[in-house]
């Protein structure tokens, strides 16, 4: 009976000593946890401290070098301005010299025509231009565009001085002697007028009488202020 007691005692003593090992064992461990997680939550935000104290003194110095970087490209920009607007002022000005007016240039619509037979040196055709009423233009320095026929044969140069230009206005005249003829021979066409241009591209060509010519390897002088240096020799 006794001995039955005992080992009933036992036993209680023995469950009662395990489980308050095993409370012990709990308590321990939920301390060292509470104590862990503590040292953890105190370490992050110090290591976070860090970082963003980091963070936020490179994001200061990105921000300093942004700066610099920024003021030297805002220089870097002035400098373009200024050479762009100084090679504009120069391009508009015209008050250095070296550009001058240019005058209107003639076109054969501007000009009064006329045509007529001369004998002098075997014969030729003298053209006369004049500046219609209130028009001032120029004659550009190159040789008389006059044609003839259908065929549309060019006069070439009958002499070798180079072209001048001239103004024509008011009663100022430009003169130029043609000789429709150089060939020796009978050859040749038989033609009735002369269409006369102030150069190749004048779109407003006129057509001038002048009688019965024979047109073969015709010339044409340049233009002249005198009627007498208008004369196609040789």
């Amino acid at each position: 009976m006794f001995g039955n007691r005992r080992k009933t005692l036992l036993a209680s003593a023995v469950l009662v000593g395990g489980a308050m090992l095993m409370t012990a064992c709990q308590d321990g461990q939920a301390a060292t946890g509470t104590d862990a997680s503590k040292d953890s939550s105190s370490a992050t935000p110090a290591g976070g401290a860090a970082d963003s104290a980091g963070t936020a003194g490179t994001t200061g110095t990105a921000g300093t070098a942004g700066n610099g970087t920024g003021g030297s490209t805002s220089g870097s920009s002035s400098n373009s301005g200024s050479d762009s607007g100084s090679a504009s002022g120069s391009g508009a000005d015209t008050g250095s010299g070296k550009r001058e007016p240019v005058g209107q240039s003639c076109g054969a619509n501007d000009i009064s025509w006329s045509a007529r037979s001369e004998t002098q040196a075997g014969g030729y055709i003298l053209i006369t231009a004049k500046a219609k009423s209130g028009i001032t233009c120029y004659l550009p320095a190159a040789l008389p565009t006059v044609a003839f026929g259908s065929d549309g044969t060019e006069a070439g140069a009958a002499e070798k001085a180079a072209p001048q230009q001239i103004k024509l206005s008011g009663g100022v005249a430009a003169y130029a002697g043609v000789n429709p003829k150089t060939t020796k021979d009978n050859g040749g066409k038989e033609l009735d007028s002369i269409i006369v241009a102030v150069g190749d591209s004048d779109p407003n060509p006129v057509s001038l009488p002048v009688g019965t010519i024979t047109v073969d390897a015709p010339v044409v002088t340049n233009w002249h202020t005198s009627p007498a240096n208008a004369v196609p020799l040789g």
